[in-house]
């Protein structure tokens, strides 16, 4: 937290900078380059600044995606092609192509873009979202589809397009730099880099002129702001860069402790815990809300071992009021991202496949735990929406579904697909069932979100059977058939787009919940659900013995990073203790030795998120904080933990003490 204060102080700097106005030129020279003027190349529309080669791989990809591809852009043609194409077109990842007809010259993510920004001497702009990113389709509508802003990026910018669920460790350095100069984060992510790829300034939404929003500052002006300060304040621009770039270094792989943690780290989190629980609707208090998956372990585990029945209480309550809240979809089963507010009603609509693998386990170990059967039943249905709407045809499982969908109005909306009006309710169920379902998901009165009604549950099932009068038993069965002809009629709208792209750290998360589904609940579907998709991970994304991180359009690319190892062994563990076959744990041991070699620090203990020989970044990270998921030293270390009670080796334990010392032993850790 320290550092974060110390770069604050570059930030402002670097604010001030911005703010001054033209004052002749002092630093390098601008270089100009073409604005996008687009013309007919074999009937593609195309920016005049492509040479010929890459108009070619363009040709050949618009006749590889064939009539039936859409291009996502307000840019179309009359013969309904797309006006404007960019480098993005050529790529596999979902939110990528989603820029691709954007009217801004975007590059992916490499050395072609730095390197012609150095060439031409113009900062970078580095744009990093993912597909389903709510507010990423704000920014794209308002700024990135704009041709006067897309304009003037081209002519004063190097554009570069990031998707943060392939590039990790890009997203990372440059989150860390953001929340370093503004205490935010989130996304869309947008930092200006030097060429040399170092930042100097950044930040997330921003609207696209003065006035939008609310805001007193839109982008277009920034970009202005920026080019100026970029040409005629360089030197001092680029001293406050440099500081701020060995700060994300030191910030990104802290020091090394030296002594052992003990059992007091864990009565101290807890505690923590405890302190900021909001009593009345479970998680921490305040908004919005995150899914609360690994403190819930954290407290099942602790109540195990100490009988605290505080502990019990807060997981528990936890999992009742995230079950009950709209962050649940109740029709079709499975988690949204988040909370909007305190009380989980109003969520961000997306949902990941990470969220709802760690919170299906979450609710199996709180129905191992206490026996509550509606524990079960999430899990199970949480599992269910998986399996029906986010598996591959060969097993796999897909990223995410949208948080947006196209309305009846023509606008790709927020949570339309997934919100309903009492008429919608009554005609698809009939005015009988509908008054029962109504009274039971809380719809009436005043809509939750835009004129619309969440389903949620926010009294419990007995006390809305009884103001019926009719049986508990009555109402389930109620409920149950509802569900089914809710989402057979929901199916019939717009569905919200699917990113398709297979991750290997995600899929191993939901190879693990599918794993321990089948033992706990002792269901062999579930555990064959899981082996099939393992395989798929070792027939496609494992290649010339190293693991990939993502595979789409029958593509596998982009080297593994340390969760893909992390989470995938722990996969392969997970099915080890479902279904007893060596395979999984000889498996586990090889990727162990993968990793041992190419990112463990074999000095200081604890493992690198990036392998040895990949790109050279501004920072190496050692990560250390768990976020919406599990650091891939977190599950590393526990990964260590169980191969040496599977193998009786005490090299297994020496490595993961040497990862406790390192991480948990100093005092900037206690």
């Amino acid at each position: 937290m320290k550092t974060f204060v110390t770069i604050g102080l570059f930030a402002l700097i670097v604010l001030i900078i911005i703010a001054v106005p033209h004052m002749g030129k002092k630093g390098p020279l601008h270089a100009d380059i073409t604005p996008p003027v687009t013309k007919q190349h074999g009937g593609l529309p195309i920016m005049k600044t492509f040479d010929d080669t890459l108009l070619k791989k363009i040709e050949s990809m618009r006749k590889l995606r064939g009539e039936q591809y859409k291009p996502r852009t307000k840019h179309i043609l009359e013969d309904k092609t797309a006006k404007y194409t960019n480098r993005l077109f050529l790529e596999t990842s979902p939110y990528l192509i989603q820029h691709a007809h954007n009217p801004v010259n975007w590059y992916p993510w490499g050395d072609e873009a730095f390197e012609t920004a150095k060439k031409l001497n113009l900062p970078v702009l580095v744009s990093i979202g993912y597909s389903t990113c709510h507010w990423c389709h704000v920014m794209e509508e308002e700024s990135f589809e704009d041709e006067e802003i897309a304009q003037y990026l081209n002519e004063h910018f190097i554009a570069v397009k990031v998707d943060r669920e392939e590039r990790p460790d890009v997203d990372s350095i440059y989150m860390t730099a953001v929340q370093a100069m503004t205490g935010g984060g989130g996304w869309p992510l947008n930092v200006f880099l030097f060429p040399n790829r170092k930042p100097f300034y950044g930040g997330t939404y921003f609207p696209a002129r003065d006035g939008d929003r609310g805001a007193s500052t839109g982008f277009l002006t920034i970009l202005q702001k920026i080019n100026d300060a970029y040409h005629n304040k360089y030197e001092t621009l680029e001293d406050s860069s440099n500081r701020l770039t060995e700060s994300i270094q030191k910030a990104l792989a802290p020091e090394a402790g030296t002594w052992m943690p003990d059992a007091d780290i864990i009565h101290r989190a807890v505690e923590f815990y405890k302190s900021r629980f909001d009593i009345a609707h479970g998680g921490l208090t305040g908004a919005p809300k995150f899914p609360s998956s690994l403190p819930i372990q954290l407290l099942l585990r602790y109540h195990r071992r100490t009988n605290d029945q505080k502990a019990l209480d807060m997981a528990t309550r936890t999992l009742d009021k995230m079950a009950g809240g709209g962050i649940y979809d109740h029709a079709g089963g499975g988690f949204h991202r988040y909370a909007t507010d305190s009380k989980w009603l109003v969520p961000h609509f997306e949902k990941m496949l990470y969220d709802n693998a760690l919170l299906a386990v979450a609710y199996i170990e709180g129905f191992q735990a206490t026996g509550n059967k509606d524990f079960k039943r999430v899990a199970k249905e949480v599992l269910d929406y998986v399996q029906r709407d986010m598996t591959s045809p060969d097993g796999a499982f897909y990223s995410a579904t949208d948080a947006d969908s196209l309305a009846p109005n023509g606008h790709r909306e927020e949570g339309w697909f997934f919100t309903w009006t009492g008429d919608e309710i009554t005609d698809a169920l009939g005015k009988d069932r509908a008054k029962i379902v109504k009274e039971y998901y809380s719809v009436g009165g005043v809509p939750d979100f835009e004129g619309r009604h969440i389903l949620n549950t926010p009294e419990p099932a007995d006390d809305i059977a009884k103001s019926l009068n009719i049986s508990e038993q009555e109402l389930k069965k109620v409920i149950d058939e509802s569900k089914k002809l809710l989402v057979d009629v929901r199916e019939k709208r717009p569905s919200p787009l699917r990113d398709e792209k297979i991750l290997t750290a995600w899929n191993g998360l939901m190879i693990s919940a599918y794993a321990r589904a089948g033992l706990i609940l002792s269901d062999f579907k579930y555990i064959t659900v899981a082996e099939k998709a393992a395989e798929f991970i070792l027939e496609n994304l494992f290649v010339k013995d190293r693991l990939l991180r993502s595979y789409n359009d029958g593509q596998a690319k982009h080297n593994g990073y340390l969760d893909d190892y992390a989470c995938f062994m722990a996969a392969l563990l997970d099915l080890y203790e479902a279904d007893h076959n060596p395979l999984w744990l000889q498996k586990a041991i090889m990727l162990d030795k993968i990793m041992e070699e190419l990112y463990e620090d074999t000095e200081n203990g604890g493992f690198f998120m990036t392998g040895k020989g990949h790109e050279n970044l501004i920072a190496r990270e050692k990560p250390n904080q768990d976020g919406a998921i599990p650091s891939g030293n977190s599950i590393a270390v526990m990964n260590l933990l169980r191969m040496g009670e599977f193998t009786a080796k005490a090299s297994y334990y020496n490595r993961a003490q040497k990862a406790f010392k390192t991480f948990l032993g100093s005092s900037s850790s206690s």
